[in-house]
């Protein structure tokens, strides 16, 4: 019997736990974590799988997802030993841009303000364990908080890495996915300006000078230039639609195509 195909569904978990219709990726997964990059930025056109993929390295690198191989049981990733050991051992900082689009810059930080705050929300565990000091928890209370300053906000991913490695033990994996929709909002609608020292500013802290990041993965449909927010990120690996690296691991290959149709058509 044929697959479902589930559209429009971006969660990895919610498509194999549907056993929803699935060509798979998961050998990404080993070719990104051997590559060593520290950063890598990631551009494909919409519709790519970007979302789906960053969604299926979360759910195997998150403690949150401990214990949950049988997400990957039968699928590539799952015949290397070493990997399997790896699912569900470091804390994984997940956010994505997808839904800044506004069309002034006071709404756009706001609502990457937003973000991040819902962040400290998830994580709000970590103000009742003993890793956090006093200064640690009145850091923790302004990102909380309504109003949030332009220094606590693009330092707000650094210390929340920080306060990971301390409670886990254990250098955080940071995936932001779709980092460019604001900034093409910015352009379009005139205020990139001023968004661009706000992102700078953000992503210097997050993915350039934190000590308690261990990987870090951005997605988005283009790369914003390096003069613009990325002119301090001398350790970031740009992998676009032209290049070699991980060239299958987004959208289908023409034998992958071919080979879904035939095993959709005869049901098998």
């Amino acid at each position: 019997m044929a697959k479902t195909v589930g559209i429009g569904i971006q969660s990895f978990g919610e498509i194999i736990e549907g056993n929803y219709f699935y060509i798979d990726k998961t050998s990404f997964i080993k070719e990104w974590w051997e590559s060593g990059d520290s950063v890598t930025l990631i551009t494909r056109p919409r519709r790519f799988g970007k979302t789906l993929n960053m969604s299926m390295l979360e759910q195997f690198f998150s403690v949150e997802y401990k214990d949950r191989g049988e997400l990957f049981e039968g699928l590539s990733i799952w015949k290397e030993e070493k990997y399997r050991e790896l699912q569900g051992t470091y804390p994984v900082i997940y956010l994505s841009f997808a839904r800044v689009k506004e069309s002034g810059y006071i709404e756009t930080r706001e609502k990457i303000c937003q973000i991040l705050r819902n962040l400290y929300i998830k994580y709000s565990f970590l103000k009742e364990s003993d890793v956090l000091i006093e200064a640690d928890k009145a850091f923790f209370d302004r990102i909380l908080a309504m109003e949030i300053s332009d220094s606590d906000a693009t330092s707000a991913l650094y210390q929340l890495s920080d306060y990971l490695q301390r409670y886990y033990g254990k250098k955080v994996i940071i995936l932001l996915d779709e980092y460019d929709t604001p900034m093409q909002e910015a352009y379009v609608q005139g205020f990139w300006d001023e968004l661009v020292a706000f992102t700078r500013s953000l992503f210097n802290s997050t993915f350039k000078t934190n000590p308690y990041m261990a990987r870090g993965i951005m997605t988005g449909i283009t790369r914003v230039s390096k003069e613009s927010i990325f002119s301090d990120l001398n350790n970031l690996e740009v992998v676009t639609t032209t290049s070699d690296k991980y060239e299958t691991s987004f959208g289908f290959t023409q034998e992958e195509a071919f080979t879904a149709l035939t095993v959709q058509k005869m049901g098998i």
